[in-house]
């Protein structure tokens, strides 16, 4: 029976590249964005790389309101069903310090609104027993930092509803992996000039296609950053205020 793969934020560069990986597998698609416009260029792609299907769905994270039809485009399709989380934006710290009000985009598009689709899908996952939840948060919510806290809280708070959606989930056998990635190389990282350890998209959706396979909880990428951060995490707090890190 063919796996269904809902795709939240189905426009953004990682998402593609796992989109195309899924659809090689012969998966049917659910692609939920905001531009429709490129949701049926992705959906074209994807049947011609063997998706089973391919449908579009408008979703805005700020928007709840056509959230429930994700929900039932995911109901009608028979088999396992599965969802990537690939939402999320990051204004510069400086600009949401500016204009305050920016920050209640950031924590729609990181935290709420992906945390209520899937708050939603849960039943249905359980129901049947089976099905995977992917959710892409970041190594910036690990701890705040001077240079994108309001992000970086965000992403800490969606990797706490992931870990309590998986202690929920696990017990009827659906498996939450949540990924931190380190710096992609997207649209989103453009313009902020070097950084380490940078990584491409194709690999970020390898390390999750290995994370899903093993069933593993939390998935760093590139794998550097579960040392680097766990470094940065033991930093007393007194010395941690003094850098500029």
């Amino acid at each position: 029976m063919t796996d269904t793969w809902i795709i939240l934020g189905a426009s953004s560069t990682i998402a593609k590249a796992f989109i195309r990986s899924v659809a090689e597998q012969g998966a049917h698609v659910i692609l939920a964005g905001r531009r429709m416009d490129y949701l049926a260029a992705s959906a074209a792609d994807a049947t011609a790389r063997g998706a089973a299907g391919a449908d579009q769905v408008m979703f805005d994270a700020r928007d709840p309101a056509p959230f429930q039809a994700i929900i039932d485009a995911a109901a009608a399709q028979e088999g396992t069903i599965n969802c990537a989380v690939f939402v999320g934006s990051m204004p510069a710290q400086e600009a949401i310090d500016a204009d305050p009000s920016m920050l209640d985009g950031v924590i729609a598009d990181s935290l709420t609104g992906p945390a209520r689709v899937l708050q939603m899908l849960a039943p249905i996952l359980q129901a049947r027993g089976d099905g995977a939840i992917v959710g892409v948060g970041s190594v910036a919510g690990d701890r705040g930092r001077v240079g994108n806290y309001v992000y970086g809280a965000a992403k800490a708070g969606f990797a706490t509803y992931l870990s309590g959606l998986r202690n929920a989930l696990g017990r009827h056998g659906v498996h939450v992996l949540t990924v931190k990635p380190g710096p992609v190389d997207t649209a989103m990282t453009q313009g902020l000039g070097p950084q380490p350890f940078m990584t491409t998209a194709d690999a970020v959706v390898e390390d999750i296609h290995k994370a899903l396979s093993t069933k593993r909880n939390t998935l760093y990428t590139k794998w550097i950053w579960w040392p680097v951060m766990t470094v940065i995490k033991l930093i007393p707090e007194p010395i941690f205020k003094k850098m500029s890190i």
